[in-house]
C-alpha cells in the first residue's frame, strides 16, 4: 500500500493510516514526492510535471518489487496516483483518491474551471471560481512563493485548518486571492497562527515546518505551472484515461475547493472509472488528517467489499 501526499505536505501526513494498515498486515510505504520533504527539489519548474513524478513512483514501485499495489492519495497525490493507474495499470490493484476527483484529461485550469458551480461563482465576478488561487500561481508565481516563505510555520498552520460546515455553498477565500493581492492580502505573510494538534501531532508538524524551511515553497508550488504538459501527458493514456481497477473516491463534505457534492466536478471521474465507489465524510480538504479514523474505516470497508 503506497501513500501519496499532496500540497503542502510530506509523507508523515499518513502516519495514522500507515500504522493502521501495517497492523492489518499491509506493507506500507509513503514517499516524499519531488519538491517536498527529504526528496530532491530541482530548480526547473518543468521538473514538476506529473509525467516526471509518475516516473519517480514507477521507479520506486520497481524498487519495492513491482507487484500490483493499492495506491492511496490526497490532493496532488491524487493526480499522480490516477495518472499512474491510467498509464501503467499493471502497477495497481486498486486506487484510493481522497478529496480531489480524477480528471482524465489532466488536472489543469482548462479542465477544472469549466466544472465550477456558477450558482456560487458567477463567471463575471469569479472567472476561475474557487480555482483563482491556482491562477494566481500562474500569473504571480514569485509573489505567491514569497508570501508563503515569509513565515513557513505560520503559513503551514494557517493552511492546515479543519473544515467548517458553514462554508458549504459560500464563496471560498481561495476564490479571491487575485483581487486581494495574494493569499495573505496586503500583509504578504501569514498571520501568527497556532497549528492545530488534532490535524498534525506537534512533533510531526515540526518536521513539516523544517522541510519547508529547507527548500522553501518554490519547488512544491511549481507543481501548478505545468498545465500544458500535464494535459498532453493525460491525453497519451490508453483508453482515454479510463481506469479499470477498483477506485474509491473519498469526498470531504466541507471542502470548498474540491467537494463533488452538488456540482459537476466529479462527472469526468464517474464517466471514466469502470468500478467507482464514492463515499463522503464530514470534513474539510485535509481529510486524511482531520478524519483519520473515518478514512481508515472507509478504506478497510472498500478493501473487504472488493476483495483486495
Amino acid at each position: 500500500m503506497i501513500f501519496l501526499h499532496g500540497w503542502p505536505s510530506i509523507s508523515l501526513m499518513w502516519r495514522a493510516q500507515m500504522n493502521a494498515f501495517a497492523a492489518d498486515g499491509w506493507r506500507c510505504v509513503a514517499p516524499d514526492l519531488r519538491g517536498f520533504g527529504c526528496s530532491s527539489a530541482p530548480a526547473a519548474a518543468d521538473a514538476y510535471a506529473i509525467q516526471e513524478v509518475v516516473a519517480d513512483m514507477a521507479e520506486l514501485h520497481d524498487h519495492l518489487g513491482g507487484q500490483p499495489a493499492i495506491w492511496v492519495s490526497h490532493d496532488w497525490g491524487v493526480v499522480v496516483a490516477a495518472e499512474l493507474a491510467a498509464h501503467e495499470p499493471q502497477r495497481s490493484r486498486g486506487v484510493v483518491l481522497t478529496s480531489l476527483a480524477y480528471q482524465p484529461e489532466g488536472h489543469a485550469l482548462r479542465t477544472v474551471v469549466p466544472l465550477v458551480d456558477r450558482t456560487i461563482y458567477p463567471a463575471d465576478q469569479y472567472p476561475d471560481g474557487q480555482w483563482d488561487y491556482y491562477r494566481y500561481y500562474t500569473t504571480h508565481f514569485d509573489a505567491a512563493v514569497a508570501d508563503l516563505d515569509a513565515d513557513e510555520a505560520a503559513s503551514l498552520a494557517s493552511i492546515f485548518r479543519r473544515g467548517d460546515p458553514a462554508g458549504v455553498g459560500q464563496v471560498s477565500p481561495n476564490a479571491v486571492v487575485t483581487r486581494n493581492g495574494g493569499r495573505f492580502g496586503a500583509a504578504h505573510r501569514a498571520p501568527p497562527t497556532e497549528p492545530d494538534p488534532a490535524l498534525w501531532p506537534p512533533a510531526d508538524f515540526e518536521v513539516l515546518v523544517q522541510a519547508f524551511k529547507a527548500h522553501g515553497f518554490r519547488p512544491s508550488c511549481a507543481w501548478y505551472l505545468n498545465d500544458d504538459a500535464n494535459i498532453a501527458y493525460a491525453r497519451k493514456a490508453p483508453n482515454d484515461g479510463r481506469l479499470s481497477q477498483p477506485v474509491l473516491f473519498v469526498n470531504g463534505d466541507f471542502d470548498q475547493i474540491c467537494s463533488i457534492t452538488g456540482n459537476r466536478q466529479g462527472d469526468p471521474m464517474r464517466a471514466t472509472c469502470a468500478d467507482l465507489t464514492v463515499t463522503s465524510i464530514p470534513s474539510g480538504h485535509w481529510l486524511p488528517l482531520e478524519r483519520k479514523a473515518e478514512l481508515i474505516q472507509a478504506i478497510r470497508t472498500w478493501l473487504k467489499i472488493k476483495s483486495l
